[in-house]
């Protein structure tokens, strides 16, 4: 990006249907909306014409999932947590 240049989506983009009837998202919308490949986009009729906003639909924690996938812990269920606990934090059997 030129120096001096404010990252400022603009307010018309153009995009060409193809036979199939498929568009390219333009960089600029696609920022602007942040959507990256394999996310969904809805169209919602409005005014008379059609906005694309992205999908919200999907799972909020998906993001999130296997972040503690990484910890030793041996056994499961909340007892194998309280443990690993315990243990990380300088807990014995005699506190």
């Amino acid at each position: 990006m030129a120096a001096g240049r404010a990252n400022i989506a603009p307010t018309s983009v153009t995009a060409k249907v193809t036979s199939k009837g498929q568009i390219t998202i333009p960089v600029e919308v696609r920022r602007s909306l942040g959507v990256k490949a394999g996310d969904k986009v809805r169209f919602e009729r409005k005014n008379g014409g059609f906005r694309v906003v992205r999908d919200a639909q999907e799972n909020v924690f998906e993001k999130w999932r296997g972040i503690g996938t990484g910890f030793p812990i041996k056994g499961t269920g909340v007892e194998a947590v309280n443990r690993f606990v315990r243990e990380m934090r300088g807990y014995d059997d005699l506190d």
